[in-house]
Order: structure tokens, then sequence, then C-alpha cells
């Protein structure tokens, strides 16, 4: 049976900022990313990946607030609460909570990034937008990149238990020393989200590693978060945002209590040299010295099987042993 290729990258610019580009650069694949950018990287969603979004319980939502710092959250509905009417325009049918920093940003033409991940199957797509239109029960994005992302660093989980009805939501402030509730769900956490922002657009990606991959140090009064960045699609989505943009935001989330917690700060990265070399896996290491923060009790409406591993996961390392090398 023949198949048609789908249309790629439909202007003479390509898709990739400078940011992106100087990365690209940097791990001397400019030329070749330029081409697989133009050939993957779309202004609309792919029938794949309609499909997808319209299916999960849950999506991940990247905004900037008015300080210009980026946030990710996580929005969730029955299968179905998101939809494409058309490939060019994404439906939401929820809103965040209140004290969200992405309630204030739902305004027309305000930029957002958007991945639909479903756990069970490890698979996950992008799409990155402008909010379109708001209503009193959700919002529409007009798709201004979308793209695909392999299954790679995602620890797979099924939820087992939908709540019938609506969980209570309780928001408690954090601030850039966390609290000894938000360490330790850091300190056990096998995923995170992270929101980036350059060039008048957001992006939020999915990070994924062994439980104590992601370490806590205190300094002037702030936490300071390390990550591995294991190696990817080359793309540089998100370090090339921190290299325009020197901030994100974090999302950690608590699969067993259906906790949320949002983390904002500056990001900058660490290239080379004795801890990077340390750590199993690691190509070079993210650091967020958080702001601010916010935790959701109850923000997540379902309980969640244990955790199966991502296969490359055993070829990385965790701050422990780094620490001992």
């Amino acid at each position: 049976m023949s198949t048609t290729a789908l249309p790629g990258w439909p202007r003479e610019d390509e898709p990739f900022h400078a940011g992106e580009r100087e990365l690209q650069a940097r791990a001397g694949l400019r030329e070749r990313m330029a081409e697989i950018g133009a050939r993957v990287i779309r202004d609309f969603m792919p029938d794949q990946h309609r499909e997808l979004f319209d299916k999960l319980p849950f999506f991940v939502v990247g905004s900037l607030d008015e300080k210009g710092r980026p946030w990710a959250s996580l929005l969730t509905g029955a299968p179905g609460f998101v939809s494409t009417p058309d490939a060019r325009l994404m439906h939401i049918d929820a809103l965040p909570h209140p004290d969200d920093p992405l309630a204030a940003q739902l305004v027309p033409g305000a930029p957002l990034g958007l991945l639909g991940i479903e756990l069970p199957t490890r698979r996950r797509n992008r799409m990155n937008g402008r909010v379109a239109t708001l209503s009193a029960r959700g919002f529409d994005v007009q798709v201004e990149q979308s793209f695909g992302n392999c299954p790679q660093y995602i620890q797979a989980r099924s939820p087992f238990s939908v709540a019938d009805m609506p969980r209570s939501v309780q928001a408690r402030r954090e601030d850039g020393l966390l609290s000894p509730r938000a360490q330790a769900l850091v300190a056990e956490a096998d995923t995170f989200f992270i929101a980036t922002a350059a060039e008048g657009g957001v992006d939020v990606s999915h990070r994924g590693g062994r439980p104590g991959f992601v370490r806590m140090q205190a300094s002037g009064g702030r936490t300071v978060l390390t990550a591995p960045d294991f190696r990817g699609n080359f793309f540089f989505n998100t370090l090339g945002n921190i290299a325009r943009h020197p901030r994100a935001g974090l999302l950690f989330v608590d699969f067993a209590r259906g906790d949320l917690l949002m983390l904002t700060g500056d990001a900058d990265m660490v290239w080379d040299g004795p801890e990077v070399e340390a750590f199993e896996g690691a190509q070079r290491l993210l650091r967020i010295e958080l702001s601010e923060g916010l935790w959701l009790e109850g923000g997540l409406p379902w309980e969640w099987s244990d955790a199966e591993p991502a296969p490359q996961l055993a070829h990385t390392g965790v701050w422990a042993n780094a620490a001992s090398a």
C-alpha cells in the first residue's frame, strides 16, 4: 500500500531559533538538524497526534507569568476533554486552579507550550501555539509548531482508579527554599516536566530518571535543583530556550497521592567537568535556583500503578552514586 509523506515546515526560515541552532552547532549537528527539523516540525497536528491528544486524561501546559517566568501546569479531565476540531486548532475543556499561574495567562495571543503524554504506552507529542479564545469552561490554542517525541526515559504507569466526583484541590505556596514535604517529593521523583521560553514562544518537555536523579542543595536561602541531561533528539528545544532566556518552570507529580508541585526559578547549564563525568549517562547538567512554588494537593484525580522504569534508565545514575564516584 502506498503512503504519502506529510508536508514539513512550510516557510523558508527554519523552525529552530538562534538558541537551538547555537547548541546544535556546539554538538556538531547543525546541518543535520536543519534538514530533520524542516521535515518533522509542522504548523499543523498530524492525525496520529490528534488521535493521541483526544484520548488523554491529563495534559501538560507551559506558560509565562507577568514577570517572564516559565511555569509548567497540568490540566485533567475525562478522556476527550482535549479535542482537535481541525489540524490547526486544539480545544481544552478544562481550566487551571485559580492559584495556578496559568490561570492569569489565558488571554488571547498568549504563548503556550503543550505536551500530550500517554504514560502506559510512552507515547508523547508536542504542540506550541497561542491562546485563540477563552470561555467559562476552557480555551482554544492555535498551532504554531507541532512535532513528535521519542519514548525515551518515560516511566510507564497506568491509572487504576478514577474519582467519580472532582477532588477538592488545596493550594499552598512554596518559597525559594523548599519545605520538607516538597523536598521529600523531589527526592523520590523519577519524572518531572520542564517549561522554558524564548523568542516569543513557550515549550514544555518531559524529563525522566531513576529515583534520586534530581539533587537538592541549599544556597543563599534558596534551593538549587540539579538534574542530568541525557542523550535526546538533538533539537535542544529546552536547552536552546535556556540559552536565550535563563529561566525554567518545573512540575513534579506525586502519583501515589495525586499532588502536584510547581516550581520556577533561574536556570543554567553545566557543560562539562567532574560532576558531569561522575553521573552515569549525563551529557551535561541542568541547574535551577528556585524562586517560588505552588503545591496543589489533590491536583491529579487518579491513583496510578507503580512505575515500570524506562529501559534506557538501566544505563543512567543517581546522585548518591555520582557523589561516591
